[in-house]
């Protein structure tokens, strides 16, 4: 063919270019980490009428690893406790914010930076836990909530958090402040705890068959507190604050002859007759417990202390004792139910321990003295 035919033909052809790729729908959380997208451009042109079609190669990548993630308080004001109570809980919400399954790996911290939080923080939880919420029902379940750490959390996913303590019997106490430390993790091993996430060097080339790891998280808590911007990891802050530190708790007494050795019907404070004596304590406060309730007594003048009489547990109405409680052993040792008795043949005096008395509630002790 001449220059002159092969110019001729390039003029008469049409040339038309398109481009082919995947197309894939996305959370907010944009396309998954690892996801392949490849691409391919279509020549299609004709030669003196005659159609034909031309394929460039394939050009592919591989969606890299965005890392972020929020970490709140879900409580708008500070958990009310107190003192001595156990399995105290405050809960908080973490969110997966990256573009792929994670676990996260959690921590508390006691010490709370100045300034995060208002209020004056003056005691720590004892036996600190966390717990994730297993059953998404938002309540702590002892028993039932016993992961520690967030497993498997898919994108745009949310996981409620616990942290569980106890809260120390000092009159003292009125604040404590908690933090949660949240950090990505590697995922894919459902029931394995993954390890932390390492960020891939910004100065490091992207390369299109592997997924790197880059952070792009925020400063969770602000300036004034742990976290950073792009390491990975979220904070937030909690409040435990006791409500009431004393309760309304009384004690009545009375005396009452069992037996004289002489009447049946009506004894009488007789040389050698059996007295009872009875001690309620009530606690008037509702909803709050006392704990550590203890009674003592020492045996009047003229009166000796008959072995084995102390009981506690009992039912009593103005001092006085309608049913008796669980007997108890004179040394102190544990006996039946839930509480103790000892008597002190040394100072002559009685003792019985109410381990908790609940709000709005009594519990009667009893003992007995023979009149001299």
């Amino acid at each position: 063919m001449s220059a002159l035919g092969a110019r001729r033909l390039l003029l008469t052809g049409t040339v038309t270019l398109a481009s082919i790729g995947t197309a894939q729908a996305q959370s907010t959380t944009g396309t998954t980490a690892g996801t392949t997208i490849v691409n391919t451009a279509n020549a299609t042109y004709t030669v003196n009428g005659t159609a034909a079609t031309a394929q460039s190669n394939t050009a592919s990548f591989v969606v890299d690893r965005k890392v972020n993630l929020t970490v709140i308080s879900t409580q708008t004001s500070p958990t009310q406790v107190n003192l001595g109570q156990s399995g105290a809980v405050t809960t908080f919400q973490v969110t997966n914010n990256t573009n792929g399954t994670q676990d996260f790996l959690l921590s508390a911290n006691q010490l709370i930076p100045n300034g995060v939080l208002t209020g004056t923080d003056n005691f720590d939880i004892a036996n600190l836990k966390i717990y994730v919420d297993s059953n998404n029902n938002g309540v702590y379940d002892p028993g039932v909530d016993t992961a520690s750490f967030i497993d498997e959390l898919p994108a745009d996913g949310r996981a409620t958090v616990f942290i569980v303590g106890d809260i120390p019997t000092s009159p003292l106490a009125s604040m404590a402040q908690v933090g949660l430390d949240a950090t990505v993790a590697a995922g894919g091993a459902a029931g394995t705890q993954g390890a932390a996430l390492i960020a891939t060097p910004l100065n490091t080339l992207n390369q299109d068959t592997e997924i790197d790891v880059v952070f792009a998280d925020d400063d969770n808590d602000g300036v004034l507190g742990y976290d950073t911007v792009r390491n990975g990891q979220g904070w937030a802050y909690g409040v435990y604050e006791v409500g009431t530190h004393s309760v309304n708790l009384s004690v009545t007494k009375t005396a009452t002859v069992i037996s004289d050795g002489v009447s049946t019907i009506n004894p009488k404070a007789l040389p050698g007759a059996i007295v009872q004596y009875c001690l309620t304590a009530t606690n008037a406060t509702a909803l709050t417990p006392a704990s550590g309730v203890n009674l003592t007594d020492v045996i009047p003048a003229n009166t000796t202390y008959v072995p084995g009489s102390i009981t506690v547990g009992g039912i009593g109405t103005g001092g006085a004792c309608l049913v008796n409680g669980f007997a108890q052993n004179d040394d102190g040792s544990q006996a039946l139910g839930p509480y103790t008795g000892s008597f002190n043949g040394s100072n002559k005096t009685v003792t019985a321990t109410i381990p908790t008395l609940l709000g709005g509630t009594s519990v009667a002790a009893s003992f007995r003295v023979k009149i001299n």
